[in-house]
């Protein structure tokens, strides 16, 4: 036996390994070794029955001679760079296989999995992805399918212990082949697109089944019931098409249950009471269902119960009642329902909590100072609520916090100082009352990624100490009464990625410094996807069937929670922008404050911003041509300000501008060409600007060529649209006065009638005006009489 795993070992595997042909077990795991197998000397190593070369970074084709090591009993190739097509006839030769993941490589094609039919002493296979990095920001590059059902009606050999197929690309019904086992005892088959209903028969089949796992497939249906005999501890079956009602005796149907996950399906109607009844059940997740109706008290009551979901759907009622006594509660998530009432009893009975969310519903009431207490609290999520009163300063006695989430409610006073909360990540804040100035110690968390206080009533200057987050990568400041200059020392934020300081009152100039700020600009040690691959992916958690270590490997920790939603204006509207899609997202919004002097041709070096937004401010001078290198941008907004000169006809390479306005200001020149996406703006991007002429504004430009002798001519010559005559202006307003005061007495002088109704009139009016006149002197006089 040769075990060198976990020594940081880099390098190629040396020839000279040949020299020990009576090794039986090899262990290179978690060290960085490279090359190809082709020439390393394993093919030599005819008595080896374990070989173990997982978390490396070897690469390239499995070598044909492989098929030399008949005695393998455990073959991990996981979570390396293979690549090439499995179809070889490789594996079937390697008949006394007990063991085999070849999991976390880069494989390509169909892989029949009747290769294995003759593999009588096959317990354990781990091919394809799971806990897939790729579903956070949806999308997979994966290109290896299992194909399970060719030839049609094959019959294995083996009675399997362990089945993991996640990510295979497998169709249709669930696989036949398992109708012929029955010693599985776990099963994963998550993330392909499986139909039909569930399949009850195979946990009639597999009375072991333990852990069965059909996440994110296409099962159809209601859930019938299981039999009693059932052992099964872990159900997930979310991120399906299944529906109907839970059965009344759940709780007989899973007696062992441990976790229960049935999220993301169409389930509906009211939670049956006897789910309390599932003794064992330490994590149950409904969320995201339509499941109505108040939640039983017998649940409410389930003492050893650590984790509760039931987020996204239509439960109501007062959550945290008397009856509520969840005391080894550590996970709890009701966003998004219409619960009632007030925090009192969680905060009060569930000390261990290490999750609260009760986002978006109907819950009311002061926040409890003695949320203090809860010193376990890493995540608080109380946004969208009708909360009020001022935020507690025991809140900042959870210096475990991570994400904090008050947004939304009707929060008021001045901020506290959460300069305790040294782990802290996430701070949503916005749309509440608070009021007075940025505190000085507001925050001391060197971790801070998110910082949103936008619309309260904050006024004042932005606080030194906001330069010394220097993680931060979301500032949100918008919709205030700040003031004052704009301080260079954001600029020390290097690393920021959104920042809204629009709608305040800021003056002076943009700070030139701004374009030394990253704004989106991805580099290789904040790149997680990158870090996960070099990092031999993450090993996180493990367990065993049939005496191996079967093991896991969770997706890399990403920046933004899954839970960080913010709101920015780009494209001329508000969007959100949640969980891993804003490690995509960069922006930076100065709009509606009073910001002066010339667009700082600096900005121009924001090569991967995809929003800027200057508008409705007193800026002046020229578009900095500089601007044609923001190669990225999408939303270019300079309406509403006092700029001048002509537009760069460099603008149109910018190829993913999608909106772009100039309106309201003093451009003059011609517009740009209407080609590429400069071709999908209207006239609505340029009005407001008289000097602009060309074909879209239907505005001919001058084309003779003059003498730059004489501008003023040019100038005359360009300007003819839009002149007044003075002299024809008042001819013919002096003419028709005339007329029409002559055409008024014809009509006198001709009618009667109509003379005698103008005489009236005028008497009328003089006698109005004899009376009002006598009448205010009368006043007048007995006021000054008494």
């Amino acid at each position: 036996m040769l075990d060198l795993s976990f020594n940081s070992l880099s390098g190629i595997i040396p020839s000279s390994i040949r020299l020990m042909p009576h090794l039986k077990s090899l262990s290179l795991a978690r060290n960085q070794l490279n090359g190809s197998l082709q020439n390393q000397g394993f093919c030599q190593l005819n008595k080896l029955q374990e070989l173990d070369i997982s978390y490396n970074l070897f690469q390239g084709i499995l070598p044909p001679c492989l098929n030399n090591l008949t005695s393998l009993r455990l073959l991990d190739l996981s979570a390396n760079l293979f690549s090439g097509n499995l179809s070889s006839p490789l594996l079937p030769n390697l008949t006394s296989l007990e063991y085999i993941n070849l999991s976390y490589n880069q494989f390509e094609g169909s892989f029949s999995f009747s290769s294995f039919a003759n593999h009588s002493k096959l317990q354990v296979v781990i091919l394809g992805r799971y806990n897939n990095i790729f579903e956070e920001v949806g999308g997979d590059n994966n290109k290896f399918e299992v194909e399970t059902e060719y030839p049609v009606g094959w019959v294995p050999l083996f009675q399997l212990k362990a089945l993991f197929l996640s990510s295979c690309k497998l169709t249709g019904d669930l696989l036949g082949f398992l109708q012929y086992q029955f010693r599985l005892v776990g099963v994963d088959l998550s993330h392909n697109n499986l139909t039909g209903s569930f399949p009850n028969w195979l946990l009639e089949n597999n009375t072991r089944l333990k852990s069965l796992v059909l996440r994110n497939n296409s099962l159809m249906g209601q859930l019938l019931p299981l039999g009693r005999n059932t052992r099964i501890d872990s159900l997930d079956i979310s991120h399906n098409q299944l529906d109907g009602q839970l059965q009344e005796n759940v709780a007989h149907m899973i007696p062992n249950i441990i976790s229960l996950n049935l999220s993301n399906n169409g389930f509906e109607g009211i939670l049956p009471s006897s789910i309390a009844e599932l003794r064992a059940l330490r994590s149950l997740d409904l969320s995201t269902n339509n499941f109505s109706g108040e939640v039983p008290k017998q649940l409410l009551a389930a003492k050893d119960l650590e984790i509760l979901k039931l987020s996204n759907n239509k439960f109501h009622g007062e959550i945290f009642s008397r009856d509520f006594n969840l005391t080894w509660l550590e996970y709890l998530y009701l966003g998004n329902n219409q619960f009632t009432g007030t925090l009192s009893n969680v905060i009060c009975r569930s000390f261990r909590l290490k999750v609260l969310d009760v986002s978006n519903n109907y819950m009311s009431g002061e926040i409890p100072s003695q949320i203090g207490n809860m010193t376990d609290l890493t995540t608080l999520v109380l946004g969208n609520n009708n909360f009020k009163g001022k935020l507690p300063p025991e809140i900042s006695q959870l210096q475990r916090m991570e994400f904090l989430d008050v947004s939304q409610n009707a929060l008021s006073g001045s901020l506290p100082s959460l300069k305790s909360m040294e782990y802290l990540e996430h701070l949503h804040l916005q749309g509440n009352m608070f009021t007075g100035l940025i505190p000085r110690d507001f925050l001391n968390s060197s971790n801070l990624l998110t910082l949103d206080i936008r619309e309260n009533r904050l006024f004042g200057s932005i606080p030194n100490s906001i330069s010394a987050l220097l993680k931060l990568r979301i500032l949100l400041l918008g919709g205030n009464l700040l003031s004052g200059f704009i301080p260079n020392h954001l600029c020390h934020l290097t690393k920021i990625s959104l920042m809204d300081l629009s709608n305040n009152s800021f003056s002076g100039p943009i700070p030139k410094c701004f374009g030394h700020i990253r704004f989106g600009e991805m580099k290789k040690e904040d790149n997680v996807f990158e870090q996960f691959i070099e990092s031999g992916y993450g090993f996180n958690s493990h367990i065993v069937y049939a005496g191996y270590l079967v093991k896991y490997y969770d997706s890399p920790t990403l920046v933004y929670n899954e839970k960080d939603e913010v709101e920015f204006v780009t494209k001329n509207r508000r969007d959100s922008y949640k969980g891993g899609i804003l490690e995509f997202m960069s922006g930076l919004d100065l709009s509606c404050n009073n910001l002066t002097g010339e667009i700082p041709h600096e900005l121009g070096m924001l090569s991967w911003i995809h929003a800027l937004n200057l508008s409705h401010n007193q800026l002046n001078g020229s578009i900095p041509k500089g601007f044609s290198n923001l190669s990225q941008i999408e939303s270019l907004d300079l309406s509403y300000n006092k700029l001048s000169g002509e537009i760069p006809l460099e603008l149109v390479e910018l190829n993913f501008l999608e909106v772009f306005s100039v309106a309201y200001n003093n451009f003059s020149g011609r517009v740009p060409d209407t080609k590429a996406q400069f071709g999908t703006f209207d006239e609505r991007s340029y009005e407001g600007n008289p000097f602009l002429c060309g074909e879209l504004l239907k505005r001919k430009c001058n084309t003779s060529i003059e003498s730059p002798c004489a501008p003023s001519q040019s100038f005359e010559s360009e300007a003819k649209w839009y002149d007044i005559n003075h002299v024809v202006f008042f001819a013919s307003f002096t003419t028709s006065y005339i007329m029409i005061l002559l055409g008024f007495v014809t009509i006198l002088y001709i009618n009667p009638y109509w003379r005698h109704r103008w005489f009236n009139f005028i008497e009328e009016c003089i006698y109005s005006c004899y009376y009002f006149v006598f009448d205010s002197l009368s006043k007048l006089s007995a006021y000054l009489y008494n």
